[in-house]
């Protein structure tokens, strides 16, 4: 009688730990690299040139130009949260980050520099097949992106004024992928956008302040305003934000009087005011960590607001 030998469970266990290890390298590079908010950038690229279009009447750029467009954001941002980890990893490591890849010796700093490399390398060359002023946008904001995690940072208000101009500048490059001209309605998202980018990041340094103190000697405006006036000055800032948003429905084309753009966006400005109200009035750990979720939430709930109102802007005047 012939025997079958018995499976090899010994390799079957390393071929499966192999598998564990790769997955755990993936994860972590999509930790290093905040995967989720490159895909939220993309996102905001489709809106702007969805807005360019259906208020401005321009052609429809082809699906190529399209795909290029969005292969830009995502490289740049990703690569911008590698080489800002590779510069903060003493910094998270006394915030208590230890979940960051760096931080925890999931990935090596050399990961973090080579996916810099890569990611500025294609997210610039996806941009000079589109047009010149996207590969403007996309040249300064690498350079700006490794300028930030360097040197900016360390400079008052100037790093956290780079930041809120990262996340505006995928709807400025979305607007310029498909036209030459800075459209009405980029701009008041633009502001939108600006100002509650501001305020996040101003609540931002308040949650990290001990740790960029430590460990970066960093002393930016909560250091030099203090921690009441700061969460007053994004309080302020949340709300301006919150006003211009509400004034678009009833100004501004495609957010006039649509109430596919009113409800996410009404939502979010809730979101957004209970957190402001909330860093005047709590302080603890905790609610930083729920405030960061709830802040990214309710930015998310805005972009899709003007991912929505353009689509369905075109749908009723198509009728």
């Amino acid at each position: 009688m012939i025997r079958l030998k018995a499976p090899n469970r010994q390799m079957a266990s390393d071929g499966m730990a192999k598998r564990m290890a790769h997955q755990s390298k993936l994860a972590a590079f999509l930790r290093l690299t905040r995967a989720e908010h490159s895909l939220m950038l993309a996102v905001a690229v489709i809106a702007a040139e969805l807005e360019t279009l259906s208020t401005l009447g321009v052609p429809a750029p082809s699906a190529y130009v399209v795909a290029l467009s969005l292969i830009t954001p995502i490289a740049i941002s990703m690569a911008s949260f590698a080489i800002n980890d590779y510069f903060d990893v003493e910094a998270d490591r006394a915030n208590g980050f230890l979940d960051r890849p760096l931080v925890s010796g999931a990935l090596g700093r050399r990961t973090a520099l080579y996916t810099t490399l890569i990611g500025m390398v294609i997210g610039v060359a996806a941009s000079a097949l589109i047009n010149a002023y996207a590969l403007l946008i996309a040249l300064v904001f690498a350079v700006l992106a490794v300028l930030y995690s360097a040197r900016l940072k360390r400079m008052l208000l100037v790093g956290n004024v780079y930041i809120a101009l990262s996340m505006v500048i995928a709807f400025v490059y979305g607007d310029f992928v498909v036209s030459g001209t800075l459209a009405q309605n980029i701009v008041v998202i633009s502001l939108v956008i600006f100002l509650s980018g501001l305020a996040r990041e101003i609540h931002g340094m308040m949650r990290d302040s001990d740790g960029d103190v430590k460990a970066r000697r960093v002393r930016g405006v909560v250091q030099y305003m203090g921690m009441r006036t700061s969460a007053f000055v994004a309080f302020a800032l949340y709300a301006e934000a919150v006003a211009i948003s509400i004034f678009a429905f009833f100004e501004y084309a495609p957010f006039m009087y649509n109430p596919y753009y009113l409800a996410p966006i009404a939502a979010a400005d809730v979101l957004l005011m209970y957190v402001a109200l909330g860093f005047i009035t709590k302080r603890s750990r905790g609610f930083y960590l729920l405030a960061r979720n709830m802040s990214l939430g309710a930015m998310s709930l805005a972009l899709l607001a003007y991912l929505i109102a353009p689509l369905t802007y075109a749908a009723a005047h198509l009728l």
